[in-house]
This record gives C-alpha cells, sequence and structure tokens, in this order.
C-alpha cells in the first residue's frame, strides 16, 4: 500500500495519496448502496413486493443517511471524529449481511437502515478529509471524492448482474468483502486525517461569512433546492429505470441492468468533469450548464425507443452530475469552516429528499403506470432556472 504522507504536505500540495484512497472507500461504500437498487428486481420476485415497497426501501435507506448526516455534520465540525471513519464501513457490513439473509420485508428494512447508517458515518467526515487533502483545489479534490462515489454506484448494477442475478440472493454477501476493505484502508486514513488536524488545531481558522447572513441563508436555500430537483430525477432513475425499460420495451432484467449501469457511468463521467471545471471557470458556470441544459434531454426520454432512451440517459447523466461538485464547493466557500455541516446538508439532507420522492414516485408508479414517472420528472430541470438568485464572485468578501 502506499505510504501515508506526512500532514505537512498539505498546507502547499494536493495530497493525492488520501484522495486516492478516500476516493477509492467511497467507490466501495456506493458499489454497495447502489447494488440495494440493482437487486430490486430480484426482491420484489422473491418478497412479491409493490412498486410502493420499493420505494420504501429507498426511503429507509436514504432517510437514514439524510436524518443523521447533517447532525454528524455539525457535531464533527466542532468535534471531529477521525476514527468514525472504519466504523461506518462496519455498520455496511452488518447492512449487507441483512440484505444477503433477510427471511422477511421489515428485516429487509432493517438492513437498508443499515447501510444508511454507515452512509451518513462516512460522507461528513471522508468530505473534509478530501478538502482537507485539497491543496487549495479544491473542485479537483471534490470531484476525486465524488467520482469514486460515482463509480462505485456505477458498477453496482453490473456486479448485480453477473454476481447476484446467476447466484441468487445469498451471493449478496459477498460485497461484504469491500466494506471489510474499506474499513482497512479508512483506518489508514483515519490515521493522516487525525495527525493533520493536531497540525492544524494550532491555527486558528477564519469562520468569517463572505456575504451578510440574509444573502448566505437565500444562496444555501437555492443550492439545496437544486440539489434537491437533481436527485428527485436521479432517484427516477436508479430506483426505477431498470423497471422502466422492462415494462416498456419487454427486456430481461440483465439488459436493464447494463443500461442502468451506461447511465450511472455517464454520472461518474460528468462528476470528474464538472470540478476541474469549476475550477477554471467558476462553479457558476458550471451550475448553469449542468442543471438547465440537461432540460432538452429529460424532455425527450419518455418518447424515444429503446436505442433512443440508452443514448439520452448518458447524456442525462453526463450533464447532470456535472453541477454536483460545483454546488458543493460553492456551498463550502459560503460557509467557511462547516464542511461536515455542508456534507450533511447535500450528501445527506439532499439525498434524503431523494429517498421521499422515490417512495412518492412508487406510489405514482402504481396507480398510474411507470412512464407516467418519467413524464413528470421530465420538467424538473426546468427548475434551474432559480439559478439566477444566486451571488456571483464579485460579490464576496475579498481577504
Amino acid at each position: 500500500m502506499t505510504a501515508i504522507p506526512q500532514p505537512a504536505r498539505t498546507a502547499s500540495a494536493t495530497v493525492f495519496p488520501i484522495l486516492i484512497a478516500i476516493s477509492a472507500c467511497h467507490m466501495m461504500n456506493d458499489v454497495m448502496q447502489s447494488m440495494l437498487s440493482s437487486i430490486y428486481p430480484i426482491l420484489r420476485d422473491h418478497f412479491a413486493l409493490d412498486y410502493w415497497q420499493i420505494g420504501l426501501m429507498t426511503l429507509a435507506f436514504q432517510g437514514t443517511a439524510s436524518l443523521l448526516q447533517p447532525l454528524i455534520g455539525i457535531y464533527t465540525d466542532a468535534k471531529p471524529l477521525p476514527w468514525s471513519l472504519p466504523l461506518a464501513s462496519v455498520s455496511t457490513f452488518f447492512g449487507v449481511m441483512v440484505l444477503a439473509f433477510a427471511p422477511t420485508y421489515p428485516i429487509l428494512i432493517a438492513g437498508a437502515m443499515l447501510v444508511g447508517f454507515g452512509s451518513a458515518i462516512f460522507h461528513p467526515e471522508s468530505s473534509r478529509v478530501a478538502r482537507l487533502a485539497s491543496g487549495g483545489r479544491f473542485g479537483l479534490a471534490q470531484s476525486l471524492f465524488q467520482v469514486g462515489g460515482n463509480f462505485g454506484t456505477a458498477i453496482g448494477p453490473l456486479l448485480a448482474a453477473f454476481i447476484v442475478l446467476p447466484l441468487g440472493r445469498s451471493s449478496i454477501a459477498l460485497f461484504g468483502l469491500l466494506a471489510v476493505i474499506a474499513g482497512t484502508v479508512l483506518t489508514r486514513v483515519s490515521r493522516w486525517y487525525g495527525a493533520h488536524l493536531r497540525e492544524r488545531a494550532r491555527k486558528a481558522m477564519d469562520k468569517t461569512l463572505p456575504l451578510p447572513r440574509n444573502r448566505v441563508a437565500l444562496a444555501l436555500a437555492v443550492l439545496a433546492f437544486l440539489t434537491f430537483t437533481k436527485n428527485i430525477y436521479m432517484a427516477s432513475m436508479s430506483s426505477y429505470y431498470t423497471f422502466y425499460l422492462i415494462d416498456t420495451f419487454g427486456v430481461e432484467t440483465r439488459t436493464a441492468q447494463l443500461m442502468l449501469f451506461l447511465f450511472l457511468g455517464a454520472v461518474a463521467a460528468g462528476t470528474v468533469l464538472g470540478g476541474p471545471v469549476a475550477d477554471r471557470w467558476g462553479p457558476m458556470t458550471v451550475i448553469w450548464i449542468s442543471i438547465l441544459g440537461v432540460l432538452p434531454f429529460t424532455l425527450a426520454l419518455p418518447h424515444v425507443g429503446l436505442v433512443g432512451s440508452g443514448i439520452l440517459s448518458v447524456c442525462i447523466g453526463l450533464i447532470l452530475a456535472s453541477a454536483f461538485s460545483a454546488i458543493v464547493v460553492f456551498a463550502q466557500e459560503l460557509l467557511p469552516g462547516r464542511v461536515g455541516m455542508v456534507a450533511g446538508i447535500f450528501f445527506g439532507l439532499s439525498f434524503g429528499i431523494g429517498g421521499i420522492a422515490a417512495a412518492a414516485l412508487g406510489v405514482l408508479a402504481d396507480q398510474h403506470g411507470i412512464r407516467f414517472v418519467y413524464l413528470i420528472c421530465s420538467g424538473l430541470p426546468a427548475l434551474g432556472i432559480l439559478t439566477i438568485l444566486l451571488p456571483k464572485r464579485s460579490e464576496f468578501i475579498r481577504a
């Protein structure tokens, strides 16, 4: 394993070994999370579930993560907890085991909540590690960190298609090995993190807001709302896209999972592009292009054939995902010294809204059909016009 660099380097250089390690752990964490939505067709057949029960599982996972992440983020802003990182993997490990062997639907819900609890612990502290290791290249660091999660989310359906589908639900337990590996790596990362914190404790951190408090509050509300709308659309894709393809075009489960992989792979690529572009041309540019630029593609998706759906889903994932790193970095600039709170809001609370939306969309799908869900969601990116309310960079207080 690559040697852990000394904390002093972070003052002047981007610490790539740490960024790569935390990104890899984010990948393993999100492989296990995306596996949950990827095995929904298997669970639906095994437990004879309705769409609303599928939505409730998503709500159990994302709701647990969203309710706890902001609280954990606020607490760790005041008192960072480096050793909480490997503990997150412990919770995820037990959640995966429950999903593999749960005999009843209520116990499945408990497994989803354990995975969500691991996510709630992991994201605020790992996001702080990424920023500390950035060397000032915040967009790049956030993209590297986030792309690990997106890549994990992308390959989860692929692994489910070629491992869980042929071997059966009990093979989900194999994914527990990823939690063990991630826990081992995060133990080493937490040592670097702790040493870095001890060095920084000797330096005062400026938490002065760069804008008037009410302007900051409005900007954060707009960023959160943009993230909510993005995640609602993402929830419609991650939870129901396989069902849409199966019910609309009659494809096999494996084919649908492979097409979901294409979409999620495009999400990973978009995340990689978004951060460096935000560093170069500013987060506002990326947010405008991403949120509004995806609208023609989402509007067209419910009206095209199978091949067109595949092409449009790739375009949607690529464009829509590019905004997330820029939104997080923008929010971190609005709230200096509150990385945990920002991570809790944008990784946790916003994904929780996605979980609530998934449950609501499941009810709509049961009542009106799965295509109706995509007709409703197709116009969500139009709300990106609210980006006009965000402050320009020239408004920020200069040091």
